[in-house]
């Protein structure tokens, strides 16, 4: 069966949400770390991997998608990629995670969607790698599948994410600039009470002969008490719109609960064990933004090299492994305020969650001494 064959009864209307008004972090003078990031500061700039989405708006109550990451371009079944799970706090679904776990390579796209959409995710990236040239005799398929949940502004119990739509995100995935804020996976997702969405960054590391390149992506839509750039935001601006209580019941505002997905991608010849490390230190960079880790957060990353992997006797010198962390830690903090400052308002199931206002986080961030353009 062709891929192309898969995705022709695709009959809703898929919408992209742009956002090019919108800033990123480094638009504001938000620069987490030293070190610098690749040309689209994405985690497209590890050669090779792409990124695509599938945006699903419908009438008033759909506000859903489907973001699909290729770590190569070529049959990732036969040409499985190093990779490794860490998991900070386990309320949530990550399809494919112990198969993972236990061996070390991933081998079809990672798939994010939102929670009651894994099923349908599943069995779409199941069918789009038996589909490809040289796979006719596979007989299992572990596909990667995460979540978060975007029922606050979207009707989840509708169950609208159809495999068409994940098949679709799968074939639009390309290299170059990656859409950010509500697009895809992100488009119903809120974060610390704010629109949440897609967000991604990157980070080269010198090394003698020879540069490394970290990237990540991220979908946001947990919560805590957000902090930009060591500024409590939260003591200073508020998503509740105005004259609401201050505790108002609706679980859109809850103040920690929701969950976060992270992808890591680099190029460094890194051990599954090495990036299990790796993918440790995307979840520890959610502390820098404040996030609470709650015990309703799902808070999980997959770090993926598209080098082979050494032998665990070979692993990378310390050095280089300590400059990998600190990539990391920077390049994920990054992607969870582009995510955010990307964002829209959206309105859906008789809501609006309204995107960060960007004129009065400038000011906030002046008031704190941190320069914005």
């Amino acid at each position: 069966m062709r891929p192309c064959a898969l995705v022709c009864c695709l009959s809703v209307i898929v919408v992209t949400m742009h956002s090019q008004t919108r800033p990123r972090a480094r638009d504001l003078g938000i620069a987490p770390g030293l070190l610098e990031p690749g040309p689209q500061n994405a985690i497209t700039d590890v050669a090779g991997v792409r990124v695509g989405h599938t945006t699903f708006l419908n009438g008033d109550n759909v506000r859903t998608g489907v973001t699909a990451i290729l770590p190569h371009a070529g049959n990732l079944f036969q040409r499985k990629t190093p990779g490794a799970v860490f998991v900070g706090n386990a309320f949530g679904k990550l399809a494919g995670s112990t198969q993972v776990d236990e061996l070390g390579t991933i081998e079809s796209p990672i798939v994010l969607t939102n929670t009651l959409s894994v099923g349908a995710a599943l069995e779409a990236v199941v069918r789009w790698t038996l589909a490809q040239p040289g796979n006719e005799n596979v007989r299992s398929v572990n596909g990667l599948v995460g979540e978060t949940n975007d029922g606050a502004l979207s009707d989840i119990r509708g169950l609208h994410v159809t495999r068409e739509h994940v098949i679709a995100a799968i074939l639009d995935a390309k290299e170059g600039s990656v859409e950010e804020g509500a697009v895809g996976a992100g488009t119903g997702t809120v974060a610390f009470g704010w629109k949440g969405g897609i967000g991604t960054s990157s980070r080269r590391i010198a090394q003698p002969g020879q540069t490394y390149t970290v990237g990540a992506l991220v979908q946001t839509n947990f919560g805590g008490r957000l902090t930009i750039a060591g500024v409590p935001v939260w003591k200073e601006l508020s998503p509740r719109p105005s004259g609401a209580p201050a505790a108002p019941q609706d679980p859109a505002f809850a103040d920690a609960d929701g969950s976060c997905m992270i992808v890591v991608a680099t190029d460094a010849p890194l051990s599954a064990k090495d990036l299990k490390r790796v993918a440790a230190r995307a979840i520890f960079a959610m502390a820098r933004t404040g996030s609470t880790y709650s015990n309703g957060s799902g808070d999980f990353a997959i770090a993926f090299s598209t080098a082979a992997a050494p032998p665990p006797s070979t692993a990378g010198p310390p050095d280089v492994i300590s400059a990998l962390f600190e990539a990391t830690l920077d390049a994920v903090e990054e992607a969870i305020y582009n995510s955010m400052l990307k964002a829209t308002d959206v309105t859906g199931s008789g809501r609006t969650i309204r995107a960060l206002p960007v004129d009065q986080l400038k000011r906030l961030l002046q008031t704190y001494g941190r320069q914005t353009p």
